[in-house]
C-alpha cells in the first residue's frame, strides 16, 4: 500500500526532472544561437563603426561582444551538473559586462559631442544591420526568457534581458543613424550612444542585484517567489505558461 501511495509522487518527480533537463537543453540552444548571431553582429558593427566614425555603431558592436560573453557565461553555468551553484558568478559576469559597455560608450560619446572625435558619416550597412537585429532579437529574447522563468534560473532570464536590450539598442541605433544620414544631425549619433550607455548601466545594476524575475517553476529555485528577489517584473503581463 505504501509503495502504491508513493508511486504518483515518484512519477511526478521523474516528470519534473525530465522537464528541467529539457529546459536546460533548450537554454543551451538559445545561448548557442545568441553567440553565433552576435559574433557576426559585432564584427560588422565595430568594423563599420570605425569606418564611418560612428560611436553608436561601435557601442552597438561592443554590446554584441558583451552579449557573447554573457551567453558564454550562461553556457558555462549550464554545462555544470548543478547549474544553480554557478548562478551568482554568472550574474556578476553579466553585470560587469554591462558596466564596462556603459563606461566606454559614455566616454566616447562625450568626446564626440565636445568635438574631440570626428562626426559620424552615413552608413547603409549600419542602418541595415540595426533593422535586421530589430527583427530577430525580440523573438530570441522572449524564447529564452520564457524557458529561464519556468526553470527558475535568474541568470538565464538576465541573459534574455541582455538579448532584449539589443532590441532597444537596435531601435535607438536605427533612429540615430537615420537622423544623421537624412537630416545631417551629427549630434544624433553620440546622443543615441548615450541612450545605449544609460540602458546598459541600468541593466548592469539589475543583474548585479539579481533582479531578473523568475516565475516558480521546475528548477532548483522553484520554491522561491518573485517577491523574494525584490522584483515585480513577473507581473508585467507576460505569459509564461506552456
Amino acid at each position: 500500500m505504501a509503495s502504491e501511495l508513493g508511486l504518483p509522487s515518484m512519477r511526478g518527480s521523474a516528470r519534473a526532472d525530465d522537464r528541467r533537463r529539457a529546459l536546460q537543453r533548450r537554454i543551451r540552444w538559445f545561448v548557442a544561437a545568441t553567440i553565433t548571431y552576435n559574433v557576426l553582429e559585432a564584427i560588422i558593427a565595430i568594423g563599420e563603426g570605425m569606418r564611418v566614425s560612428s560611436g553608436a555603431l561601435i557601442g552597438f558592436g561592443l554590446d554584441s561582444v558583451i552579449e557573447v560573453s554573457s551567453a558564454a557565461a550562461v553556457a558555462w553555468q549550464f554545462a555544470a551538473a548543478d547549474p544553480q551553484r554557478r548562478e551568482k558568478t554568472t550574474l556578476r559576469i553579466i553585470a560587469f559586462s554591462f558596466f564596462a559597455l556603459a563606461l566606454y560608450v559614455t566616454v566616447d560619446s562625450l568626446r564626440t559631442l565636445f568635438g574631440a572625435s570626428d562626426d559620424a558619416r552615413h552608413s547603409t550597412i549600419g542602418i541595415t544591420l540595426a533593422a535586421i537585429s530589430l527583427a530577430i532579437m525580440p523573438a530570441l529574447s522572449w524564447a529564452e526568457r520564457r524557458a529561464g522563468r519556468e526553470l527558475g534560473s535568474l541568470s538565464a532570464v538576465a541573459d534574455s534581458k541582455q538579448t532584449l536590450l539589443c532590441t532597444y539598442l537596435s531601435a535607438v541605433l536605427l533612429v540615430g543613424l537615420v537622423l544623421n544620414s537624412s537630416l545631417g544631425w551629427s549630434w544624433a549619433d553620440p546622443a543615441a550612444a548615450l541612450v545605449i550607455a544609460a540602458i546598459a548601466a541600468r541593466e548592469g545594476v539589475n543583474a548585479w542585484r539579481g533582479d531578473a524575475c523568475c516565475a516558480p517553476g521546475v528548477g532548483p529555485t522553484a520554491a522561491v517567489s518573485p517577491s523574494d528577489h525584490g522584483c515585480d517584473c513577473c507581473a508585467d503581463g507576460a505569459d509564461t505558461r506552456a
